[in-house]
């Protein structure tokens, strides 16, 4: 059975809904940089190991990369899943996990990578907002579209009811496409991602709620 590990900063909300969705896989343990983080506490409160490796530990950030990445493969894991985990990784730690490294960002990439996303979407005006999870490249949120979820922005909208809604479709998406790839009905090749499951490619790649 593979493995995966779970990074965290803070309180997890997509680590909870990727352990709650009973992946077809083990997860050998959460991992935080912050000690405090919150969804330490839960993790352990449902049996699964956690561990921390505090990034104001190591007097660089290529040596805190070194000691994560050797956290990551003693647990084993087959794949790599970050869920809120604040830090900007280091191009060797990448290229040691590339095809086998998620992320999910709060926007449809490649629109609007970095921070303040939701901001972002109502300055410009955009009809349309989402989450994308996506296999991370060196390059800052620029890597391959694994699956994308799309909600509509409102007139009403604020920053906070927009991330609300997107961060729900986060909790879908991101475990879809955690299963695929655990599964082996999602791969990477040539540089980008190919679903080979029943699922039409539509379904797959796409989830588009009713709208509220």
């Amino acid at each position: 059975m593979k493995k995966y590990v779970i990074l965290i900063s803070g309180r997890g909300s997509n680590m909870q809904a990727l352990i709650d969705a009973r992946l077809p896989g083990v997860c050998s343990a959460v991992i935080s940089n912050r000690p405090a983080a919150a969804g330490l506490a839960w993790a352990a409160g449902r049996g699964v190991p956690t561990c921390v490796v505090d990034h104001q530990a190591f007097a660089s950030r290529d040596d805190f990369d070194t000691a994560l990445a050797a956290e990551i493969e003693r647990r084993g894991a087959d794949l790599v899943l970050l869920a809120g985990f604040m830090r900007v990784l280091t191009e060797p730690f990448v290229r040691r996990f590339e095809g086998r490294l998620v992320n999910i960002h709060p926007s449809l990439l490649p629109a609007f990578p970095g921070l303040h996303t939701h901001e972002a979407a109502l300055q410009t005006g955009v009809r349309v907002h989402g989450c994308t999870v996506h296999f991370v490249t060196p390059a800052l949120d620029c890597g391959p579209i694994i699956v994308q979820a799309a909600v509509p922005v409102l007139a009403s909208d604020t920053a906070d009811t927009l991330a609300t809604r997107v961060l729900a479709q986060e909790h879908h998406v991101y475990p879809q496409a955690a299963r695929g790839i655990l599964e082996g009905c999602c791969r990477l090749e040539a540089g980008r991602v190919v679903w080979t499951s029943d699922t039409t490619p539509a379904e797959a790649v796409l989830r588009v709620p009713a709208e509220e």
